[in-house]
């Protein structure tokens, strides 16, 4: 029973929105998962708590939110995060190295 920690994508068209969860690896994308650990934005935001002139000047960023605890937890009973979602883990200091290098 092989456990794959990969995005599902939810939104429309060219809005994209995805879910972070912990499914069956030879599950379907959107199938029920076992878990959703946090959710990932691509699409740039601009700050809205900021005025004009600093929302105009402030850098866009895309929204990541991770249940920090529990992808430790996936990861630590082996759980195999797809590249996306280890690129989103490097980022929040979960997994070391580069994609390449882990297989």
């Amino acid at each position: 029973m092989v456990v794959r920690i990969r995005l599902a994508r939810f939104g429309n068209k060219h809005q994209p929105f995805y879910n972070i969860i912990v499914a069956q690896a030879r599950s379907a994308r959107n199938s029920k998962p076992l878990e959703v650990i946090g959710t990932y934005n691509p699409v740039p935001q601009r700050p809205t708590n900021l005025s004009d002139e600093e929302a105009r000047s402030a850098r866009p960023y895309k929204e990541v939110s991770l249940d920090r605890s529990r992808a430790k937890y996936w990861l630590g009973v082996g759980a195999q995060p797809s590249d996306g979602v280890w690129r989103l883990l490097s980022l929040a200091g979960l997994a070391e190295g580069s994609s390449k290098a882990r297989n």
